[in-house]
């Protein structure tokens, strides 16, 4: 009997997915992780300035950095140093300047012994869920953090302070739009230009370094003015510890009883087209999601998932831990981190 002919080839196996190193630092967390990790940083603005002739990103570099010396932002130092190791525009303008997606859940644990956080960010620039770093900061005034982001950006979009606070930001609705998406940004800029304010990524960051709790983050993100309308989440430690606090630049809405959000407004009267796609829908998936510590994100669906998704977390500070993976458009880019701070390293 004739034997069949095996084929001279075989599939490879494929590439195991990275893992998202976790990095200790100090404060300077954003230097100390584009040091460990430059050849990341290089790789998403290769990415992300694909779409801007260099003399333009050079011009919108030298525009973010006026606006950060106008207002004397604390953060203008440190920003010329990673702006000089890396030696190549694109610091300054994508250090204050975003363009996203999220949605979150702060809500009690299954077991209602603590307060969780749910954060899945939606990012159109690709590459962002494969170069994702964890800082794990020491030395900061109010206590450690950890915080899962990339080497060398300067704010803080989610965090997990043990002990105190989980906190993520997502991007508030555009403001007066025209339907021209470049006319709206345009309109947008013109506004921060104008705002003395920190950007909301900055003061989460303060609020991750100065807030000895969950009522402090509170009280900071809710009346501290910020550069731009923004939509802040917080869990705490107890299980009700939950909230949303919705941010124009001198004004807030703090909601306790729906600690669900998206990128529209819930608040009655303000006006804005929510950012990504789909928001009311995300929220209302996001809004019957169990808080579970899920290593295989089987929770994460559409719409809340879809092509433009990079991270996806859940946080606790009680129990000190996080669970996060990074996404790209084809599925899952990275394995899954569980940091547990006592545990980790």
């Amino acid at each position: 009997m004739a034997v069949p002919a095996r084929a001279s080839g075989t599939l490879a196996e494929p590439a195991p997915l990275p893992q998202i190193p976790v990095i200790e630092t100090g404060p300077d967390f954003p230097l100390a992780t584009l040091r460990a990790s430059p050849g990341k940083t290089h790789a998403l603005l290769d990415i992300a300035t694909r779409r801007y002739p260099r003399r333009l990103l050079a011009g919108l570099d030298r525009v973010s950095r006026a606006w950060l010396v106008r207002w004397n932002n604390k953060h203008l130092d440190e920003i010329d140093t990673i702006a000089g190791l890396l030696g190549r525009p694109g610091a300054y303008f994508f250090s204050i300047n975003y363009e996203w997606g999220c949605t979150c859940r702060a809500a009690p644990s299954p077991d209602r012994d603590s307060a969780r956080l749910i954060r899945v960010l939606d990012w159109k620039t690709p590459g962002l869920g494969s170069n994702l770093v964890c800082a794990k900061v020491t030395g900061a005034p109010a206590g450690p953090f950890a915080v899962v982001t990339w080497p060398g950006y300067t704010g803080v979009l989610q965090v997990m302070a043990p002990g105190r606070f989980s906190a993520a930001l997502n991007q508030a609705p555009m403001r007066d739009p025209t339907g021209l998406f470049y006319l709206d940004w345009a309109a947008n800029r013109r506004r921060v230009w104008k705002m003395p304010h920190p950007t909301p990524a900055h003061l989460l960051r303060k609020a991750a370094e100065e807030a000895r709790d969950f009522r402090e983050a509170c009280r900071m993100l809710t009346e501290q003015p910020i550069s731009t309308p923004a939509i802040f989440t917080l869990a705490g430690i107890a299980p009700d510890d939950t909230v949303v606090i919705e941010r124009t630049e001198d004004a807030a809405r703090v909601r306790e009883d729906d600690a669900v959000a998206a990128n529209h407004w819930h608040t009655p009267g303000w006006r804005g087209t929510s950012r990504g796609e789909g928001s009311c829908e995300r929220a209302n998936l996001m809004r019957e999601t169990e808080t579970l510590f899920d290593t295989e994100f089987g929770w994460l669906a559409p719409p809340v998932l879809n092509e433009k998704t990079r991270l996806a977390m859940v946080a606790d500070a009680k129990a000190g831990r996080l669970v996060a993976r990074g996404y790209e458009a084809t599925g899952p880019a990275t394995r899954t981190l569980d940091f547990i701070w006592d545990a980790a390293l």
